[in-house]
């Protein structure tokens, strides 16, 4: 039996991408604390919503068959997190049955069914949440997996199961047969069922008939008892095995489910954060065409509203069928925040789940990058410009059409000139190539030659400032200007200075 919680027809990823472009995913879109939310301390959903949160889906559809599931754990907490909790206890009592049990015939039959049993419980308590609860959940991936439950554990299942349950149990009407082998040896030991029609009254009270073929061993014999023990481990052998096998199917399903339930577990997490934040959250619309350009209201960034545990200042954002985006405008005003808040949007949207806005639209993006500034090198392997060069070429490489790229004050490391003319011939590749670019920058050659060379497919996004510098955290759409009112940050941390002040006017 299979999950499909995850796929409508097939199981999720099992390795979990990685590699330098990974790795400055999680750094720059600030991921560990948005992960740390969805797992609430478990390990097993952190480990299950990060292997699907950096895998993109590259369907539509099967964002769409994810999103009716998060509806459903939204609609049904308790019973989607019961539902976790009773596959996760079993998985526990199943970890520690062996212990320090020799792993002989006997030993391998006792823990399999002191698991099985275990097992059963779980599966019947599962199926009594199929036959109520279950009943109110709408999604195909739920509907789907409570269905497969009451027709595959149905009342005959459990009954035909505790029966041979019951009967390897029995250790005292276990009946083996063999034949004679060479030099008179049993082989072929095997277990038999015993007579199913009941024992006649009578004979419960007369004792049976002991003949010369009965075999009685005395409670001190050792030796007696060793070799039974043997012959009863070679009889009991193929049942062992049997039993065994079917405990570990049994066991990989719940493992699987398990690691399915906890992405929508994850989200149940996360979902109750944000709205104890004060933010919003919705489901995106995800075309299956046009590129990760998107449309947003109350576009937020995800980790810094739980790190603040506060409603944020929400943006707007119109990019629709756009290629270039550029950021602009003053200094410590919301431009990276923004562009983080687009990438996990994306990555959120692209794995199944609400995102952090009042609505968001966007197409499939073939892969999410992101290069941001860096500090300088320490150990002085690399010049500032050379490493971000080749941060760069990596990209190039690896991006295909339908690729989005995320760049932070990229280039600002050499003079004007240089980065505007490097940036221009970067990025124009890259959105010539069908890629869609969102860039922070303070190069206003970069910026304002865009403009005006590029006007069509693209979007400039400035920092609303108020007359007296202060910034509402907002990026209204406005074409770059050549300063970044880097002197408002002056009179912040020094306090007012005739040298950061405008001359006052002279009377007329």
């Amino acid at each position: 039996m299979r999950a499909y919680l995850l796929f409508p027809d097939r199981d999720p990823p099992v390795e979990t991408p990685s590699g330098p472009r990974i790795e400055e995913l999680r750094r720059d879109l600030d991921l560990p604390p948005v992960l740390d939310a969805f797992a609430a301390g478990d390990e097993a959903i952190r480990t299950s919503v990060e292997r699907l949160l950096l895998t993109l889906l590259d369907d539509a559809r099967l964002v769409r068959y994810r999103q009716e599931a998060v509806a459903d754990c939204l609609a049904e907490p308790d019973t989607v997190r019961e539902l976790y909790r009773i596959v996760g206890d079993a998985l526990e009592a199943e970890r520690r049955a062996w212990g320090w049990l020799e792993r002989s015939a006997s030993t391998v039959l006792y823990r399999s069914l002191r698991v099985m049993a275990g097992l059963l419980d779980a599966l019947r308590t599962m199926r009594r949440i199929a036959d109520g609860p279950g009943r109110r959940f709408r999604s195909r991936a739920f509907t789907g997996l409570f269905e497969r439950l009451r027709t595959e554990l149905d009342d005959r299942f459990f009954d035909e199961a505790a029966g041979h349950l019951k009967r390897l149990h029995d250790e005292d009407r276990r009946l083996l047969s063999a034949r004679l082998g060479a030099e008179g040896r049993g082989v072929d030991w095997t277990l038999r069922t015993p007579r199913a029609h009941p024992v006649p009254l009578w004979r419960r009270w007369v004792p049976a008939r002991r003949d010369r073929h009965t075999v009685i061993i005395a409670d001190q014999d050792e030796t007696g008892h060793r070799i039974l023990g043997e012959i009863v481990d070679r009889g009991m052998g193929t049942a062992a095995v049997a039993l065994g096998r079917s405990t570990d199917h049994l066991v990989q399903f719940l493992r699987a489910l398990k690691g399915e339930l906890a992405f929508y577990v994850g989200t149940l997490n996360l979902h109750d954060r944000l709205i104890a934040s004060g933010n919003p959250v919705a489901f995106p619309e995800v075309a299956s065409t046009g590129g990760p350009s998107c449309v947003a209201q109350g576009l937020y960034d995800v980790g810094l509203a739980l790190r603040l545990a506060r409603p944020l200042v929400l943006n707007d954002l119109d990019a629709g069928g756009k290629r270039f985006v550029a950021l602009t405008g003053a200094n410590q005003g919301g431009k990276s925040t923004l562009l983080r808040a687009v990438g996990l949007a994306q990555l959120l949207a692209q794995s199944g789940c609400f995102v952090g806005a009042r609505s968001y639209t966007t197409g499939l993006a073939s892969g999410v990058f992101a290069h941001f500034r860096r500090e300088e090198d320490a150990a002085m392997k690399l010049g500032k410009l050379e490493e971000e060069l080749s941060r760069f070429s990596a990209i190039v490489q690896a991006v295909r059409a339908g690729g989005l790229v995320l760049c932070n004050e990229s280039l600002n490391s050499t003079n004007e000139r240089d980065g505007s003319e490097i940036a221009t011939q970067i990025v124009g590749g890259l959105v010539d190539g069908g890629v869609v670019v969102v860039y922070v920058t303070f190069l206003f050659e970069f910026a304002d030659g865009w403009r005006r060379d590029r006007p069509e497919g693209s979007l400039f996004l400035r920092v609303e400032r108020l007359a007296d510098g202060t910034r509402t955290f907002r990026l209204a759409p406005g074409p770059p200007l050549p300063t970044s009112f880097g002197e408002d940050l002056g009179r912040r941390i020094l306090g007012p200075s005739p040298a950061l002040e405008p001359p006052a006017p002279i009377a007329g």
